[in-house]
C-alpha cells in the first residue's frame, strides 16, 4: 500500500515546487502516518496497563515513546498537506494503510508488551526505509530527511525495548 497513489484528488493547494509524483509521496506518508498512529495507541495502552517488576521502567519508557509518536503524527500529516493532499481524518481512513495490528485486550504480560512493541518498531523501520527510498527517488529531500529522522527514533526504541527484557 505504501507505493500506491492516493485515490483522493489534491486539495486546492497544488504547490509548484517542481516535485513530481506528489501523490506517490502522499500515499507513502499516509502509510507512515497510519503505522505511527496504531503504534502510538498500542504504546499508550501498554503504558496504562503494564504491571509487575518492569512497571516503572516500562511505564516511563512507553510514555516517552507515545508522546514522541504523537508529535511525529502531526509532522507527517502536515507534510502530506504540504504536498497538496488531505491528511486522513479518521481511524477508519488510516487502518487500511497500516501494516500493524491493534492490540486487543489488556491482559498482556510486560514481556509480551515489549515483544509486541519491538516487532512493531521493526516493521515500521522496514517500511520507513522503503518510504525514504521513494522520497529520494522522487528528489524530495525534505520528506526523506523527515523519514530518516523517524527511522533513527524507531531503531533507538528497538534498542531500548530490547534492553529492558535482556537477561
Amino acid at each position: 500500500m505504501a507505493n500506491s497513489v492516493l485515490k483522493v484528488q489534491p486539495t486546492v493547494e497544488s504547490p509548484e515546487t517542481d516535485l513530481e509524483q506528489r501523490g506517490r509521496l502522499a500515499a507513502s506518508l499516509t502509510a507512515m502516518l497510519a503505522d505511527a498512529y496504531v503504534l502510538m495507541v498500542k504504546t499508550q495502552g501498554f503504558h496504562w496497563n503494564v504491571v509487575g517488576p518492569l512497571f516503572v521502567s516500562l511505564h516511563e519508557l512507553t510514555e516517552q515513546q507515545y508522546q514522541d509518536l504523537f508529535g511525529a503524527i502531526d509532522k507527517i500529516a502536515e507534510r502530506i498537506r504540504a504536498l497538496g493532499y488531505p491528511a486522513p481524518t479518521s481511524i477508519a481512513d488510516l487502518m487500511p494503510h497500516s501494516a500493524l495490528a491493534e492490540a486487543h485486550g489488556s491482559n498482556f504480560s510486560a514481556e509480551q508488551m515489549v515483544s509486541a512493541l519491538i516487532s512493531d518498531h521493526e516493521t515500521v523501520s522496514r517500511r520507513l526505509r522503503d518510504a525514504v527510498e521513494v522520497a529520494e527517488d522522487l528528489r524530495d529531500a525534505a520528506t526523506a530527511d523527515m523519514l530518516t529522522k523517524r527511522l533513527q527514533v524507531h531503531e533507538k526504541a528497538i534498542w531500548m525495548l530490547r534492553a529492558i527484557i535482556a537477561s
